[in-house]
């Protein structure tokens, strides 16, 4: 296991973030438990894709893979990622995509 600095770990979190479906994700799982099978109907992708966005959290270290007996349930790895991510949506942005619209960086808002 590894020890990572704040900025790692914010990056990391960012990165989980940075995609819709990976969002979602974080977002079904900070409801509860849920078993890929489901996860897949719910958000409307394929297992193969929901696998591979489960893998990439995993990685990232913000969810856990928990066996039961022939399956595999999945949850938040830490329970202050509940609180983190309610926080997030809480906050309300004002965006200015005029701010980004010569900038190299394509999709930076």
């Amino acid at each position: 296991m590894e020890t990572l600095t704040h900025g790692q770990v914010l990056a990391r979190f960012g990165h989980a973030l940075s995609d819709p479906t990976r969002a979602r994700l974080l977002l079904a799982l900070r409801e509860a438990p849920v078993y890929p099978a489901e996860l897949a109907d719910l958000l409307g992708v394929t297992r193969q894709n929901l696998s591979n966005h489960l893998a990439c959290l995993r990685g990232c270290g913000l969810v856990v893979a928990v066996p039961e007996g022939r399956r595999t349930r999945y949850e938040l790895a830490d329970n202050r990622l509940h609180h983190a991510l309610g926080d997030l949506l809480g906050l309300v942005l004002a965006v200015d995509p005029a701010a980004c619209a010569d900038s190299e960086a394509k999709g930076c808002c």
